[in-house]
C-alpha cells in the first residue's frame, strides 16, 4: 500500500503544472527610496537610501507568481522560470507614500535579470 501511494505521489509531482524555476534563472537587484533630504542645497548630496521593501512578480494577466521581502539593505535575489513579467512594489498599507511604479521585465534562461526599484518617499 505505501508503495502505491508513493507512486501516485511521484506521477502527480512528475505531471504538476507548477514550474520550479532553474537555480540560475531570476531576479536581483536592490530597491532605494529618495528623496531623504527635505531641503538639498548646492553642493550637498542627497543620495536615495537603501529600502526593505515587500515585492511581488506577477505574471502578465496579473495573476501573482511570487511575494517576497528584500533584505535590509533592499537587495533581492530570487530564482523564476523564463518568460516576461510585472513586478509590483507593495505601498505599505492604507499609505499612499512611500511609492514605486510597476515595471516589467523579461527573465531569460540561464541568467539572471538586474532590476532597480526606486520608492518616492514624497519629501520634497
Amino acid at each position: 500500500m505505501k508503495k502505491i501511494l508513493l507512486l501516485i505521489c511521484l506521477i502527480i509531482t512528475a505531471c504538476s503544472p507548477l514550474q520550479k524555476a532553474p537555480a540560475d534563472t531570476g531576479i536581483e537587484g536592490q530597491v532605494f527610496i529618495g528623496p531623504m533630504c527635505p531641503v538639498v542645497r548646492e553642493g550637498e548630496e542627497c543620495p536615495d537610501q537603501p529600502y526593505q521593501a515587500i515585492l511581488k512578480v506577477l505574471e502578465l494577466n496579473g495573476q501573482e507568481v511570487i511575494r517576497f521581502e528584500t533584505d535590509e539593505q533592499g537587495c533581492f535575489r530570487v530564482a523564476l522560470p523564463p518568460g516576461e513579467y510585472i513586478l509590483h512594489p507593495e505601498t505599505p498599507e492604507n499609505m499612499p507614500l512611500p511609492y514605486a511604479s510597476e515595471q516589467e521585465f523579461t527573465v531569460q534562461a540561464g541568467q539572471y535579470t538586474k532590476l532597480t526599484i526606486t520608492y518616492d518617499s514624497g519629501i520634497r
